[in-house]
């Protein structure tokens, strides 16, 4: 059960709305802003399939759905929220402000995620004056709602004890949290697509192949590897009985030689941008972005429920974390509202000082950490 009381949401793009579908759908009532005039809409249409993902995937029934509130304002949205998500743009000017007034109005002890793809929490932590070490970057994966996959980084003010707390809130509603050891721009997930996407543009750019046949290369081989084992699990299985040393030992002189374009970025101009974007309405042939989104949540729910049912019924890789995820939402499905409106009020995070103490670390349900209970260290997440 999600140990979120109330969230908000700033920023209801598609990965803003992605988060509001996933907690709304856990039971959890969320504010959102944004100053977008058809925010309402566009969160709307990612709620109609949400929704429709998330029957197919608890077909007894969901959860009561959490209660979903437009603020006027960033204040009016963070208020009494334990849980804040920050999804706005890739602008760093952008982050700052946003996060400023975040820091200004939020709880002492909420939590803030920021959706980032790649800036480093520290650079933009420097906007929070009043509690800076309670960002983290909370990274997810397109559409938020089915992907459980969450990257959490820290910046060199983050407290330690925020990113566990980061931790038990992402997981409460049943993402796959990964802490990124080093700080470093676009982290980890961003960093391999980066260098897939370079070498894609490329490829057609040259000619040698059109984004269709890549999608396909890419779809119908490594592709179904990577979505159960990864790319080192593979690899290991590829080296045969000796495993992964063999596989190095046999692959590894490749690395030397001139399979790749990595290292130069193919100039981006029209010529390229109508090359691409011709060739991707071929492929699409006729679907509309909202069909597509469909089939995508479709095959991702498909692929999930397989994978739930290996080894031996316990479930493989991500098939495992939505068994259990299903699970957690079928018992949620059942428990009487009454009883858990009054959980939830009994657990509601006590009002905190007009000044709060600067010792106070975030933690959950509103119980800060003390100073002297725990190191104040400039950790990196």
């Amino acid at each position: 059960m999600s140990i979120i009381n109330k969230a908000a949401a700033i920023g209801g793009g598609v990965i803003g709305a992605g988060w509001v579908a996933r907690l709304l759908l856990n039971g959890i009532d969320v504010s959102i802003f944004d100053p977008d005039p058809e925010a309402s809409r566009k969160v709307g249409e990612v709620m109609k399939g949400a929704r429709r993902a998330y029957k197919q995937m608890v077909p007894g029934g969901l959860p009561k759905e959490g209660k979903l509130t437009f603020a006027k304002t960033i204040a009016e949205a963070v208020a009494d929220a334990d849980f804040i998500q920050e999804s706005v743009p890739e602008r760093l000017d952008l982050k700052h402000k946003v996060l400023a007034e975040i820091d200004q109005h939020a709880p002492a002890n909420a939590i803030v995620g920021s959706s980032t793809s790649g800036i480093k929490p520290t650079d933009m932590q420097v906007a929070m004056k009043k509690h800076p070490e309670r960002l983290v970057v909370g990274h997810p994966f397109n559409p938020v709602y089915l992907l459980p996959l969450v990257e959490i980084v820290g910046g060199q003010q983050t407290f330690p004890e925020a990113i566990e707390v980061a931790r038990e809130l992402y997981a409460s509603i049943g993402m796959k949290p990964v802490v990124v050891r080093k700080e470093i721009e676009a982290f980890v997930g961003d960093r391999l697509l980066e260098a897939a996407w370079r070498e894609a543009l490329w490829l057609v750019k040259d000619g040698i192949c059109t984004v269709e046949e890549l999608d396909d290369i890419m779809r119908y081989s490594f592709g179904l590897r990577w979505a159960q084992m990864g790319m080192f699990q593979v690899y290991r299985v590829a080296g045969g009985e000796a495993g992964m040393r063999h596989f190095m030992a046999q692959f590894g002189p490749c690395l030397k030689w001139p399979w790749t374009k990595l290292m130069d970025v193919p100039e981006f101009n029209d010529e390229l941008v109508d090359l691409i974007a011709t060739q991707s309405d071929e492929q699409a042939n006729g679907l509309s972005i909202r069909e597509l989104e469909k089939i995508r949540d479709d095959n991702l729910v498909a692929i999930m429920e397989a994978l739930s049912k290996q080894n031996k019924g316990k479930g493989w890789g991500a098939g495992a974390l939505h068994k259990d995820y299903t699970k957690q939402l079928a018992r949620l499905a059942t428990k009487p509202a009454a009883k858990a409106a009054d959980k939830a009020k009994a657990a509601k995070p006590a009002k905190k000082a007009a000044k709060p103490a600067k010792a106070e670390k975030p933690t959950k349900a509103g119980k800060p950490v003390k100073a002297d209970k725990a190191k104040k260290s400039k950790k990196k997440g």
